[in-house]
């Protein structure tokens, strides 16, 4: 599962991983995320009409255009066995595919001394930042923009402590990944075009545990040491 993630680079920097429309995107500013919880508000990007890439910003917990209320099962995640057959997911899936930039996520294990929860912090090599593949949705019923992120199996590194990863796709397959007019057939495959393999992670404080907005101090710098 992916569960929390951080989003610190600076807008040029992410600006430049996409071909946002119109260049006065590159001027957007943004505040530095270091613990994004699941319902909070998140930036992601989408195909336009024209071609095109932009940014749009909704909740991390995917609203189905179809949901009469807001969805009390988790909807931050879509395992990729599942996104194109469930009824949450799949009309997504065909048509509403997005990514969502990030520069690290989270994971935890079992430590054996106190049953407590350790977390990690997972990256790419120097932090460099990446995309999450995902789905999005506009309710018009309920005015709500959302998203979520396409889980996977784990493979090495993460599978060392977790079962589950998000699919972080190679900047080679953006274009395919976000076009409508990909066919069903090859969408599945290009989750198979990513970066996983280069992940890196280390142990962070306990402190990044607290997701809840009264304790936003929780979301500084930080919560990314080594510890």
């Amino acid at each position: 599962m992916c569960g929390r993630f951080t989003r610190f680079h600076n807008w040029p920097d992410i600006h430049r991983m996409y071909g946002l429309l119109p260049s006065s995107e590159s001027g957007r500013n943004t505040e530095a995320r270091y613990n994004i919880a699941p319902t909070e508000d998140v930036y992601f990007v989408t195909a336009t009409d024209e071609g095109g890439q932009q940014v749009r910003q909704g909740r991390w917990w995917l609203v189905p255009w179809w949901a009469k209320e807001m969805p009390k099962q988790a909807m931050f995640n879509a395992r990729i066995e599942t996104a194109d057959t469930s009824g949450a997911f799949k009309d997504a899936w065909k048509t509403a595919r997005c990514l969502i930039p990030a520069d690290g996520f989270y994971e935890w294990t079992k430590n054996p001394e106190d049953s407590g929860r350790d977390p990690w912090f997972i990256h790419l090599p120097d932090t460099a930042p990446f995309s999450f593949a995902g789905l999005w949705a506009y309710n018009k019923k309920l005015d709500v923009t959302s998203c979520t992120i396409i889980t996977m199996p784990a493979a090495e590194p993460m599978a060392q402590i977790h079962d589950r990863q998000p699919a972080i796709l190679a900047p080679a397959a953006y274009d395919a990944w976000l076009d409508s007019a990909t066919p069903a057939a090859a969408v599945k495959p290009l989750l198979g075009r990513n970066l996983d393999g280069s992940l890196q992670f280390y142990r962070v404080n306990r402190r990044v545990n607290a997701s809840s907005r009264a304790e936003r101090p929780n979301d500084d710098a930080s919560m990314i040491e080594a510890t």
